[in-house]
């Protein structure tokens, strides 16, 4: 299929000391997928903001995809959370705080402050809604890497702007909870099944 066909999927590896992230596994299982008119290529992408940054502008610039969605793990969350804004501020958790730097840095440099989600998200959430999949809007794709890959894909297609871009967090999957038992989790099947209807829902649009 040709580039331009591309509906473009990514997932992060694991992190934090997890042997697995749900957005990675997702990603994976659909890869190769035929969504309406295009295909589903997924994309493995490293954790940390400028390694994110380098990795999906080298997907996007690959790929030229007619539409995008970027998975990410958000523990702690109880639903799915469909992001709506991502910020020009990249926090790499501590890499240059022993010299007296918050390590605080913009995700590109001279861009916008902020991006809204190129989503019809009411209509996603309308979808899950109907399958009884706990989701919700997110105000907020917090400043760490996921937030970046999310900033990145908006800025780096901005001048395509009928491409759909976004972004959705996903909560701890069961395997996970065994080792943050206070926290909520989520089966994997029906992350999948929440992502699917994504994916079809921003395919149906393109």
């Amino acid at each position: 299929m040709a580039p331009s066909r591309i509906f473009l999927l990514t997932g992060f590896a694991p992190f934090g000391g997890e042997r697995t992230n749900p957005s990675w596994q997702i990603a994976r299982e659909l890869d190769g997928e035929e969504i309406g008119a295009l295909q589903i290529k997924s994309v493995r992408i490293p954790v940390g903001c400028a390694k994110a940054v380098r990795r999906i502008n080298a997907a996007i610039v690959r790929y030229r995809p007619r539409a995008m969605l970027g998975l990410g793990e958000a523990g702690g969350r109880t639903a799915i959370s469909l992001e709506q804004l991502a910020i020009n501020l990249a926090d790499e958790r501590g890499g240059l705080k022993e010299k007296g730097d918050p390590g605080l840095r913009p995700v590109i440099a001279g861009a916008p402050d902020a991006y809204f989600a190129r989503l019809d998200l009411q209509r996603i959430l309308a979808g899950l809604d109907e399958e009884r999949i706990p989701a919700t809007i997110s105000l907020s794709a917090g400043a760490y890497a996921c937030n970046a890959l999310m900033y990145a894909s908006l800025h780096l297609l901005r001048r395509r702007a009928r491409v759909p871009v976004g972004f959705i967090h996903l909560p701890y999957e069961e395997r996970q909870a065994l080792r943050h038992r206070s926290l909520p989790s989520m089966s994997l099947a029906t992350m999948e099944q929440a992502v699917r209807i994504a994916t079809i829902t921003i395919a149906s649009a393109v």
